[in-house]
């Protein structure tokens, strides 16, 4: 390990395979803060971790439609992630787990776009076509917003208005989803938040000051963007964000 570290940040690209980096580090007595993901390792060899709960994020999603369409029967398309992979499966759970009280909301259409612009396109003309050309689309749901965009230009090539004729919520809240929500085009979107170094700073300071043991999860907020909540602003601050 080399000289002179006082903490390590680290954001793996895959969930298991960390063991030794994280044991070499605790020998070294190195604080170690995961960033976005877990590791499929003890959490006694981590400091914390800092993230979003992908869950959260689908339940924010599902109750923001449920709260848009009130008692009225909604039958809803679904833009899966990529097959298999985490938030594909946990932004699936936590929308189902919003609506399953809803008797008149129904997710009638679901199939993965890949997390791809051009997958959302393609795989949402296959769901218009098969439901009367979308007139029997109350909702989209989209596991992230670039296929929320995709899918976009899919409705408005099909003679239909997103964000009146079918009503589109995603997750992610990139600059070009704020755009359309500016257009009129898409109704919300939940945050996966930028921010979790802060968080992670934070939590080293209080452990450096005084030894404060952080919880092994910290949480960030999954805001919810609505078109009431000046999208053309949103994507003018973000626009140049890189992402």
């Amino acid at each position: 390990m080399a000289q002179g570290v006082d903490a390590i940040l680290l954001a793996p690209v895959v969930a298991t395979g960390w063991d030794a980096v994280l044991e070499e580090a605790k020998e070294a007595e190195i604080p170690v803060v995961l960033l976005d993901r877990q590791v499929d390792s003890s959490d006694e060899l981590y400091l914390t971790a800092v993230g979003s709960n992908l869950v959260h994020e689908g339940e924010v999603a599902g109750q923001w439609l449920a709260d848009a369409v009130g008692g009225e029967p909604c039958r809803i398309v679904e833009l899966q992630g990529t097959t298999g992979s985490t938030p594909a499966i946990d932004r699936k759970t936590g929308f189902e787990n919003a609506i399953a009280s809803h008797d008149n909301m129904e997710i009638v259409r679901s199939q993965t776009g890949d997390f791809t612009r051009a997958q959302g396109k393609e795989v949402m003309e296959s769901f218009l076509q098969a439901e009367n050309g979308g007139a029997d689309i109350c909702a989209l749901y989209a596991h992230n917003d670039d296929m929320a965009v995709g899918a976009i230009q899919a409705i408005k090539e099909a003679g239909l208005k997103p964000g009146e004729d079918i009503l589109v919520v995603s997750i992610d809240a990139v600059p070009d989803i704020f755009q359309a929500m500016a257009n009129g085009e898409a109704n919300a979107t939940v945050e996966l938040t930028p921010n979790m170094a802060g968080p992670a700073f934070d939590a080293l300071a209080a452990y450096w000051a005084d030894g404060t043991m952080p919880a092994k999860f910290i949480q960030t907020e999954s805001k919810l963007f609505t078109q009431a909540d000046d999208p053309a602003g949103e994507y003018e601050r973000r626009k140049g964000l890189g992402y």
